[in-house]
C-alpha cells in the first residue's frame, strides 16, 4: 500500500499535470464567451400592443430614458379615455421616462388614460417578442400587469 505524503502541492504524484492557460489564451478565451452570449434585448424602435390588441404604443428613447407613445387606439378605448378626461388619445405618452434597473427591467411611470392618472410602473423583457408592463398604486403594493407583444418597428 501506497503512503501519501504532502509535499507542498496537492498533486496526486501519479497523475499528471494539466496544461495551464496562458494570459492571451485565457483571454481569447473570455471573447469567444463573451462573443456567444446572449445580447440584451430592448424595446426600443418597435411598436408595441397590450393583451385586449386596442392600444399600440411606440416605445422609443426620451433623452437618456426609455417612455411609450400611443399611435393607435381601437374605438373603445377612445371612447374611455375620453371618458376618464384624455382627449386626444392617440399621441399620449404612456410610459414617462424609464430608466434601467438591472438587466432588461425599467422602472418609471405609467399614464392610464382612463383614469387620467400616473402610477410608478416597472418594464421587464419577457424576451424579444414580449414585455410584462407592471403599474402600481403605491410602491410596490397594489399593482396591476399585463403583458405586452411586439407587432412590428417603428417607420424611420
Amino acid at each position: 500500500m501506497r503512503q501519501w505524503r504532502f509535499s507542498g502541492s496537492w498533486r496526486c504524484p501519479d497523475v499528471p499535470a494539466l496544461p495551464t492557460l496562458s494570459a492571451s489564451a485565457a483571454a481569447f478565451a473570455a471573447l469567444l464567451a463573451s462573443a456567444s452570449a446572449p445580447t440584451q434585448v430592448e424595446p426600443y424602435g418597435s411598436i408595441w400592443t397590450n393583451p385586449k390588441r386596442s392600444v399600440q404604443v411606440h416605445v422609443h428613447r426620451c433623452g437618456q430614458a426609455l417612455c411609450g407613445t400611443i399611435v393607435w387606439a381601437d374605438d373603445k378605448a377612445k371612447a374611455d379615455a375620453r371618458k376618464g378626461g384624455t382627449d386626444p388619445l392617440i399621441s399620449t405618452q404612456l410610459f414617462l421616462g424609464f430608466v434601467p434597473d438591472g438587466k432588461s427591467v425599467w422602472r418609471g411611470k405609467v399614464f392610464v388614460p382612463d383614469m387620467r392618472s400616473t402610477f410608478s410602473g416597472t418594464i421587464t423583457m419577457v424576451d424579444a417578442q414580449t414585455l410584462r408592463a407592471q403599474g402600481c398604486l403605491v410602491g410596490r403594493v397594489l399593482c396591476r400587469s399585463q403583458v405586452w407583444t411586439r407587432v412590428g418597428t417603428a417607420p424611420s
